[in-house]
């Protein structure tokens, strides 16, 4: 006897049902309104990749035990996607003759990592991202961070609901050889440790530290920069490129009302290879989610992998779905009635003309979405369907309201019910001739 097949998706994966669809489609929808209104443009790239692609700039890591790779029937060796920066920075070198510098991009794209799920991880997600090509100007990190805040804002959020942590690679960097005792051969290690600083119990950060080479006064001093001030931070290394650019960054953030929102943290430092400069994170504030929602930075040498001649800066974040879902359900900012389309469903009256009835259909269908019952069910059925389907109204065309060249509409949510004139239907939707095409709401 044959097996049967499971209905369970692959584990970190999962299905959406209609239900979850209308979610994430709203989800994703308040997050695209704020930017179109920043006037950035919607692209998408292949889920297949040439792992070289991963491997030049993402980190050893990334690329041998997170993503899914393999080697085609050609012996090209491939990754499926586990994140879209390289991509696009691919995509911009290869029409970057053609461009018109600032590009402002954004996708929505799903990604897959191999990694232990857990709360606010999978295997696979859908994504956010959001990039800023062609601009050296600190001006442009403000852009992204001003991006940030209202789109939780248009979420309802508030600045005591989440933080915006942020840093600075060659600031980070510099900070490295002077506090510490490890060669500046091994700061990507000694960075990605830190990466992990909050992810993993003390003990075991302590002694990946001293692995890696760092005596306990090293430890020490490292461990001060975690808490100190941002002024505090940058006299250690007044002469740092970085340290200018953070403190041109946070006066602006002061003189434009953005600083409630925003805070420096030494710890930051994003896990991928290719940041250079600001590097951020997004917080939440609650004790009952207390972790980072998503994050981003500046590549200023992505774009020169490809083609050693177009050196074109970048800075950009990616936003995961199931960290902001978690957000948005923590704070209870996911309003009840989502959807503001209403809907119909006609009636399948037994005996009467079927062209009758699509008829009808064809033409609401043009104000808002429209049912006809496909099967010959008894009325009360065909009611009860309609009930548990959320529709808004029905209609009733039945042998009586032929003769009488009327139509029954029935709302359900007030349950009145309204005769109207077949050959002005629109008329009960507010619509007072036919050649109405805007739709219900």
């Amino acid at each position: 006897m044959q097996n049967k097949l499971s209905v369970t998706p692959y584990k970190g994966t999962r299905d959406f049902y209609p239900e979850d669809m209308e979610f994430r489609n709203w989800m994703f929808g308040k997050f695209k309104d704020v930017l179109k209104n920043y006037a950035y443009e919607e692209y998408n790239g292949p889920v297949l990749e040439s792992l070289d692609l991963y491997a030049a700039k993402s980190g050893i890591e990334l690329v041998t035990e997170q993503t899914y790779n393999f080697e085609d029937k050609s012996g090209r060796r491939l990754a499926i996607r586990p994140e879209m920066t390289p991509t696009v920075s691919r995509m911009i070198a290869a029409k970057a003759n053609e461009l018109t510098f600032p590009v402002r991009w954004f996708s929505i794209a799903n990604f897959y990592r191999y990694e232990r799920p857990q709360k606010g991880r999978l295997r696979e997600h859908y994504q956010v991202n959001v990039d800023l090509f062609g601009s050296d100007s600190i001006t442009a990190d403000i852009e992204i961070l001003s991006l940030i805040i209202n789109v939780l804002n248009n979420y309802g959020a508030t600045s005591d609901m989440f933080k915006i942590r942020i840093n600075n690679r060659r600031f980070f960097n510099d900070v490295l050889c002077k506090v510490t005792n490890i060669p500046q051969n091994k700061h990507i290690e000694l960075s990605k440790i830190i990466d992990r600083r909050e992810k993993i119990d003390r003990e075991s950060y302590i002694e990946e530290l001293k692995e890696l080479g760092m005596d306990d006064e090293s430890i020490d001093r490292l461990e001060k920069m975690y808490t100190i001030s941002l002024e505090e931070a940058i006299a250690i290394c007044p002469n740092s490129v970085g340290a200018t650019e953070l403190k041109n960054l946070f006066s602006i953030l002061y003189s434009i009302n953005m600083s409630e929102y925003c805070e420096f943290d030494f710890s930051i430092v994003r896990g991928l290879d290719y940041y250079t400069g600001t590097v951020f994170e997004v917080y939440d504030k609650s004790t009952e989610n207390k972790r980072a929602l998503f994050g981003g930075g500046r590549y200023d040498n992505l774009v020169g992998l490809f083609d050693s001649n177009k050196q074109i800066s970048g800075i950009g974040f990616g936003c995961g779905d199931v960290t902001l879902e978690n957000f948005l359900k923590t704070h209870n900012l996911v309003p009840k009635q989502r959807n503001n389309s209403s809907k119909l469903m006609i009636l399948n009256f037994p005996g009467v003309d079927y062209n009758k009835l699509f008829a009808l259909a064809t033409e609401l269908r043009s104000i808002l979405p429209v049912t006809l019952f496909t099967d010959e069910k008894k009325l009360g059925k065909q009611i009860d369907y309609a009930l548990k389907n959320n529709y808004d109204y029905i209609a009733i065309l039945g042998e009586d309201e032929l003769k009488d060249k009327i139509v029954v509409i029935k709302n359900l949510k007030t349950r009145e019910e309204v005769r109207v004139p077949r050959d002005n239907i629109f008329s009960y939707f507010n619509y007072p001739n036919q050649n109405e095409t805007k739709k219900v709401k």
